[in-house]
């Protein structure tokens, strides 16, 4: 499905969250705060872009991705990256490699939640930390109907004009709203072995970004 949208994924991604996914990067770049010389592996990378800020900071970035089309477009727009093909299940690193993970958009995606938690958990360092952002639960009501609104009905007509698999954005609505909400997440991540779990919403609470670290 994600090998469909590779082309056009972050202009499409730009066009359906109103110039929202920019602010959300800088959030994530900001929690996660790499320095020169940090190892941080930025998982469902997509094409790259949203491990641009930490290869800037002067961290080691590995950016890895399940799908081959977005790596194989991530190649050829950002040739200076480290990417990878990988699967957050079973990572092909050893344990404790890295001072920091993050994975945006993409733990909604995968199989097992809370495998993919823990195989996050084992490639971090003691004391590292965890930074997840992923769509969530509106926690104003009247915007939450609202927002349900367009995620179920507007959403999937944009995505027809603007992107290259529009069904795959259908599925992008649906799976948004079976997520955990805020505090149901936070309690999953605590059980796949991180600690001092908390979060930020952002946009309302469109977005959540939470932050752990590795015990």
């Amino acid at each position: 499905m994600f090998d469909g949208v590779a082309e056009r994924y972050d202009l499409t991604n730009d066009v359906l969250s109103l110039g929202q996914t920019r602010l959300w990067r800088r959030a994530v770049a900001r929690a996660v705060g790499a320095q020169r010389g940090d190892r941080v592996l930025d998982l469902a990378a997509g094409t790259g872009s949203s491990a641009l800020p930490f290869a800037a900071a002067g961290a080691q970035v590995v950016a890895a991705d399940f799908s081959l089309g977005m790596l194989q477009v991530g190649r050829r727009q950002h040739p200076e990256l480290g990417l990878v093909a990988g699967d957050a299940l079973r990572l092909p690193f050893p344990d404790a490699t890295f001072d920091a993970v993050t994975i945006s958009f993409g733990l909604r995606n995968v199989s097992d939640v809370d495998a993919a938690l823990a195989e996050m958990a084992r490639v971090t360092r003691p004391g590292g930390r965890l930074v997840v952002c992923e769509f969530s639960h509106p926690t104003w009501a009247p915007f939450r109907t609202v927002y349900s609104r367009y995620l179920m009905g507007a959403l999937p007509g944009v995505a027809r004009r603007v992107s290259s698999n529009p069904d795959a954005y259908v599925y992008l609505a649906e799976s948004i709203q079976a997520w955990p909400d805020q505090p149901a997440l936070a309690t999953r991540i605590g059980a796949a072995g991180w600690a001092d779990v908390a979060w930020t919403d952002l946009t309302y609470g469109i977005v959540a970004l939470h932050r752990a670290r590795r015990r």
